[in-house]
């Protein structure tokens, strides 16, 4: 048995909404928060010269 297709979102307000599981909406938030993590990871390197386990004290 297969699962019909999401359909796609087509509304921005429905595509921007809080919504958990693994809906399209939960995994747009989950690429955004990764990507933050990521510039947050390179910036705390770029500035402390050091990686992050380093500079939290865990290397």
């Amino acid at each position: 048995m297969q699962n019909a297709p999401t359909p796609p979102i087509t509304d921005p307000a429905e595509r921007n909404a809080w919504k958990s599981g693994f809906t399209p909406q939960a995994e747009n938030w989950n690429g955004r928060l990764a990507m933050i993590g990521f510039v947050a990871a390179l910036l705390t390197e770029l500035f402390t010269n050091q990686g992050v386990l380093h500079f939290w004290g865990l290397l």
